[in-house]
């Protein structure tokens, strides 16, 4: 059996590029949680997706047009929203920025 890690430093966690061209890291998860961290640059653009998976997600640094179910909202550093289960989400970087993903339960496709 595998020990849960429970601490995170930081620039631990390997960049990877996303299908839509920006980078993740998986910061830390469990079977039910999964914190993961997002880069954009300015212009740059997480398409429009759904999944199972409940999504609450900080923006840590920039500015991002944010559109779930069809409502589009600004969003600046030291904002967060939320995305319910199989909502059609997505969003823009209109500066460049960082999110910071939470979703439970874990997104096992970020980790193959």
């Amino acid at each position: 059996m595998t020990e849960t890690k429970l601490f995170a430093l930081a620039g631990e966690g390997e960049w990877t590029t996303t299908p839509d061209g920006n980078r993740r890291r998986v910061v830390l998860h469990t079977g039910e949680l999964m914190m993961v961290e997002f880069a954009f640059e300015k212009g740059a653009v997480g398409a429009l997706h759904s999944h199972p998976h409940v999504q609450a997600s900080y923006v840590l640094e920039g500015l991002f047009e944010v559109t779930i179910d069809g409502r589009v909202q600004t969003i600046a550093a030291g904002g967060a929203f939320i995305v319910p289960s199989n909502l059609v989400h997505g969003v823009k970087a209109l500066e460049a920025g960082r999110l910071v993903d939470t979703f439970t339960p874990k997104r096992a496709d970020f980790l193959a």
